[in-house]
């Protein structure tokens, strides 16, 4: 299904909060999913449970978890350039020409993202004072959304 762009018309600080919550939800499930193939595994197959207290192990599910977060992204925007959230609000990410998102692109962009969003939000809230209504992860990036037409 291909859809019609409207590039002039930036989406709101709504709309974009809403598709990243849409988001946050589903994601809680894979990352819930992505545990739980680690966890069950380990202990089925060593007979005693997941050590969660050990600091090593406890490390290497975090950074497991990061690459499953980072997947989850990174698939979504280079595959259509929307994940399942962007497309209920009906938004699509692209680079500043105008065309899709490479993996480079889309790595950058989860970069900035993780590092704006960190301070209680900032980069997100920057888009209630910005002109084109971008996020600092945006015109870091490279890369804006756009909202599709009905």
């Amino acid at each position: 299904m291909d859809f019609d762009i409207d590039q002039t018309c930036a989406p709101g600080f709504f709309r974009r909060l809403s598709a990243l919550f849409y988001d946050l939800v589903l994601l809680f499930g894979v990352l819930m999913i992505a545990t739980t193939a680690v966890v069950i595994p380990y202990d089925l197959i060593t007979g005693v449970p997941f050590p969660h207290d050990e600091s090593f192990y406890r490390l290497g599910l975090r950074l497991y978890l990061i690459a499953v977060i980072c997947l989850f992204f990174l698939f979504f925007w280079v595959r259509g350039g929307q994940t399942l959230g962007m497309r209920t609000w009906r938004l699509r990410l692209l680079r500043e020409d105008g065309s899709g998102l490479r993996t480079r692109d889309a790595l950058v962009r989860l970069g900035w993202a993780a590092l704006c969003l960190a301070p209680a939000g900032a980069g997100l809230l920057w888009m209630l004072l910005d002109r084109d209504r971008l996020t600092w992860y945006d015109r870091l990036s490279h890369t804006r959304p756009v909202m599709l037409k009905d």
